[in-house]
């Protein structure tokens, strides 16, 4: 019965690790434009 206390506070030290992971690539801009390099290759220049 103590082994599922300690998984549940495994699992909610990784959770909690992977939403801070979360909010601080939102917080530093990661997320701010993810539309521009999926067309990126369609607008460059060729090289000469």
């Amino acid at each position: 019965m103590n082994i599922i206390f300690i998984l549940i506070g495994v699992s909610l030290t990784v959770a909690l690790t992977f939403l801070g992971a979360f909010l601080w690539a939102v917080r530093s801009g990661q997320y701010d434009d993810d539309y521009t390099p999926s067309v990126r290759v369609l607008f460059e220049e060729e090289a000469e």
